[in-house]
């Protein structure tokens, strides 16, 4: 029996929150490869991240749509008042 492959029909694209575990601060991403990611920032991959390493994945979201994780991305990054009752549920997750 043949398998055939259809290109992006299980492609999720995340949006995430790593933890610096060196100053305990938040980076807020997104992705389409979550171990790949946080493996580059780990990695020093990231320039933006390079000096805050090591990082643990705190939280992510899964989308089917990479314009709705980039928009989720985005209003997280620029409304605080998102971002912060985003903290306030997973709080006992950022400590």
């Amino acid at each position: 029996m043949r398998k055939e492959v259809y290109p992006h029909t299980n492609f999720m694209y995340y949006v995430y929150i790593l933890k610096s575990r060196k100053d305990g601060n938040l980076y807020i991403g997104s992705t389409n490869d979550l171990k790949r990611r946080l493996d580059e920032h780990n990695n020093g991959l990231v320039f933006s991240t390079k000096s805050r390493r090591p990082f643990e994945l705190v939280y992510y979201e899964a989308y089917k749509s990479e314009k709705d994780a980039r928009n989720r991305e985005k209003n997280l990054k620029l409304r605080s008042r998102a971002f912060a009752q985003l903290r306030k549920r997973i709080e006992e997750s950022l400590l």
